[in-house]
């Protein structure tokens, strides 16, 4: 079963591949320390770059920006008391409160260490857990498949969080968005309206980059930096190496969190935030002096750097073997599959082993470099970062998502598509209809009608061939159990809470 992965390493080498890991990794912190960027918007700028690359050097970007971020976003945690990241909303408890006292330097230390750990437990629970699911999704049929996109539609829908009815919306326009074009059995236009351009379909990559890059970048040029941010001269930056031995006696808590974070990584629609703040309550609840906590507590930063960085390839395990991402970052990168021609989901283990073992191994390296380009870079230079005008950072990444869109296909539709989204995708945000559902709605809405018409025509147009096994059955109890429990939960917390009041 994981011979494949072995035989993947000697690529991972390469001289390319490795480069690739090492420049993400270092983009990823440089984009987690702006605050109001994300590793989801870095990834989808980055998307439209990679079309001209070797898909394992793409996916290796993606890999290194995917770990450099999540520690980056701890840079304006502890400095700015900013999180740089949504996940790096824990880390300013006690990351903020050591800088004001002077140990700003040992809490991103601290952040990078912990983070690297985090990253590298995430990386094996992928290798480990990854190839055994795959092995049992080969032997999905059509039916099977189609009730396991269905299953994960639901699954972000209504395990997401906020609103159901809205996460149904949004999913809803991603299935419409996916089966505009021709259709893939008579060759008829669907939804095309008359524009030639629509004929092959939406892709995914205008869909990426207007949703998750435009919206964050309108809110950066429009709310101004105001912050009473740590002088660069006071963090009391050492050497990483020295700082080491005093961060032996979290060795606990490393455990606990990346545990914490591999788990809820796992779970679609839970994200490093929650990670981070169950991390953060589970290692201030075990702790012998919890009252220290929250006033400059360098263990409460290890505590949620190494969840929020435990669920990022861990996230990956539901996206790469059932094409159910995570998250909104493992939504994005589902995504970059897509663009390099690789399907996500039960066939991309046995289609291309190589290629996803290799990512594999691209995550565990990432991890590992956090450490080392991190530990390097986490110094007083890091605060001159913060300084940059946000007119100019706002500017230079419109200017790139322009020309990486319009470099597809070479035509201005794809740019003006491209804002249409970006524009929908910004009232969406204010409105505060989730985008995770929206991709998750093209990626599997075409992929959830191909195997649906495939199982009907194997049944002969009887729909009874969708509940024909064991394991389509079970898929059905399980997307029911993800429909109807929010309802239950809801409803008895309800009452719970009318018995309390009365």
């Amino acid at each position: 079963m994981y011979s494949d992965l072995l035989s993947a390493l000697p690529e991972v080498f390469g001289l390319t591949n490795f480069a690739a890991v090492v420049i993400g990794v270092i983009a990823g912190i440089v984009v987690g320390a702006m605050p109001g960027l994300s590793a989801t918007m870095a990834i989808s700028v980055l998307v439209p770059f990679t079309f001209g690359l070797e898909p394992l050097v793409a996916l290796g970007l993606m890999a290194g920006i995917y770990n450099g971020a999540m520690y980056g976003g701890a840079i304006p945690a502890v400095l700015l008391r900013i999180p740089g990241t949504p996940a790096a909303v824990a880390t300013t408890f006690d990351g903020y409160p050591m800088a004001q006292k002077g140990e700003g330097g040992f809490a991103l230390q601290v952040a990078v260490v912990s983070s690297s750990i985090g990253g590298i437990a995430s990386a094996f629970a992928l290798m480990l857990l990854a190839p055994p699911l795959s092995k049992v999704t080969l032997l999905f049929g059509p039916s099977e498949v189609f009730w396991v996109a269905v299953f994960g539609l639901a699954s972000i829908i209504f395990l997401l969080g906020g609103n159901p009815v809205k996460g149904l919306i949004s999913a809803c326009f991603g299935v419409f968005v996916s089966v505009v074009g021709s259709d893939p059995i008579y060759g008829n236009d669907r939804y095309t309206f008359g524009q030639l351009e629509l004929l092959d379909g939406v892709n995914i990559v205008i869909l990426l980059v207007g949703l998750y890059a435009l919206p964050p970048v309108i809110d950066l040029l429009e709310t101004p930096l105001k912050t009473d941010g740590v002088n660069s001269s006071k963090l009391g930056t050492e050497p990483i190496w020295r700082a080491l031995p005093r961060m032996y006696r979290f060795w606990k808590t490393w455990i606990r969190s990346s545990i914490i974070g591999i788990w809820i990584g796992i779970l679609p629609g839970a994200g490093g935030s929650m990670a981070a703040f169950m991390s953060y309550n589970e290692a201030r609840r075990a702790s012998k002096t919890p009252d220290t906590w929250g006033n400059g507590e360098p263990e409460g930063v290890a505590a949620a750097e190494t969840a929020n960085n435990a669920d990022t390839a861990s996230a990956l395990i539901p996206a790469l073997t059932l094409g159910i991402p995570g998250t909104a970052v493992a939504a994005v990168m589902l995504g970059g599959l897509l663009v390099h021609g690789l399907q996500p989901g039960p066939m991309l283990f046995r289609d291309n082993p190589d290629v996803v073992f290799g990512f594999m191994w691209q995550f565990l390296f990432g991890a590992i470099l956090l450490v080392l380009l991190g530990g390097a870079l986490a110094t007083n230079s890091f605060a001159r970062l913060l300084n940059l005008p946000r007119p100019l950072l706002g500017s230079v990444i419109i200017v790139l998502m322009l020309i990486g869109v319009y470099s597809i296909h070479g035509r201005m539709f794809d740019v003006y598509l491209m804002l249409g989204f970006g524009a929908i995708g910004w009232v969406m945000d204010k409105l505060k209809f989730p985008l995770p559902p929206v991709v998750l709605g093209l990626i599997l809405g075409g992929f959830a009608e191909e195997n649906l018409r495939l199982a009907l025509r194997i049944g002969r147009g009887d729909w009874l061939v969708l509940f024909s096994n064991t394991t389509s059955l079970v898929l059905v109890a399980l997307t029911v159990a993800v429909v109807v429990g929010p309802m239950i939960k809801r409803r008895f917390q309800a009452a719970k809470r009318e018995e309390a009041t009365s």
